[in-house]
C-alpha cells in the first residue's frame, strides 16, 4: 500500500476549492462587474480580513504575518479560478485591457445553496467588500490597498503587473 504523505506547505482555507469558493462569492457579489486577477487576489485576502478596511470582524484569526504573500496567493487564486471555470461558476472575459473574470452561469445557484454559517458569513463579507469597492477603479483600489496593507501594490506589481488594467 502506498503511503500518503501530507504536503507541509498546504495551509487550511487556501486550497483550490476553498480559494475558488471565495472567488465565486466575490464575483457573485460584484456581478455584473468583471475583476482582474490582481483585484481578485486582494479580495481573496480581504474577504477573511475585512476589519483591515473598516468592515466586519475578521473570519480567520490574526496571523503573525499580516501582509499577504502575493506570489503564493496569486497562484492559488489562478488555480482556483481554473477549477471554478470548469464548473461554470466563473467565466473568463478577454477584453482590450486584459483578462478579467465574472460570475459564471451556475454561480447564482451555488450561492443560493449556501447553508453553513461560515459560508453565509463569508458571503456577507463578500457583499460588504463589493459595496466598499464598487466605485473604485483599479488605480484607486490599489492606492487604498497600499495604505491599508503596507506595500501591497508595490510587492504585487514588482512580481507581475495587473493583467486586467491599470498599474
Amino acid at each position: 500500500m502506498e503511503k500518503v504523505t501530507p504536503r507541509s506547505n498546504d495551509l487550511p482555507f487556501n486550497g483550490p476549492l476553498e480559494t475558488g469558493v471565495r472567488a465565486v462569492l466575490n464575483l457573485h457579489a460584484c456581478f455584473p462587474k468583471t475583476l482582474d486577477i490582481q483585484r481578485l487576489t486582494a479580495l481573496d485576502y480581504l474577504i477573511v480580513r475585512t476589519s483591515v478596511v473598516g468592515g466586519p470582524l475578521d473570519m480567520h484569526p490574526a496571523a503573525p504575518i499580516t501582509t499577504p504573500v502575493t506570489q503564493v496567493r496569486r497562484k492559488m487564486v489562478q488555480d482556483a479560478l481554473n477549477l471554478m471555470m470548469a464548473r461554470d461558476l466563473v467565466t473568463q472575459v478577454v477584453a482590450e485591457d486584459g483578462i478579467a473574470y465574472c460570475a459564471g452561469e451556475s454561480s447564482a445557484f451555488f450561492v443560493d445553496a449556501i447553508q453553513t454559517p461560515y459560508l453565509t458569513q463569508l458571503f456577507h463579507r463578500a457583499q460588504w467588500l463589493a459595496d466598499f469597492s464598487k466605485d473604485l477603479d483599479n488605480e484607486e483600489f490599489d492606492k487604498r490597498m497600499k495604505v491599508i496593507l503596507d506595500n501591497w501594490v508595490s510587492e504585487f506589481q514588482d512580481e507581475v503587473g495587473s493583467a486586467g488594467g491599470s498599474k
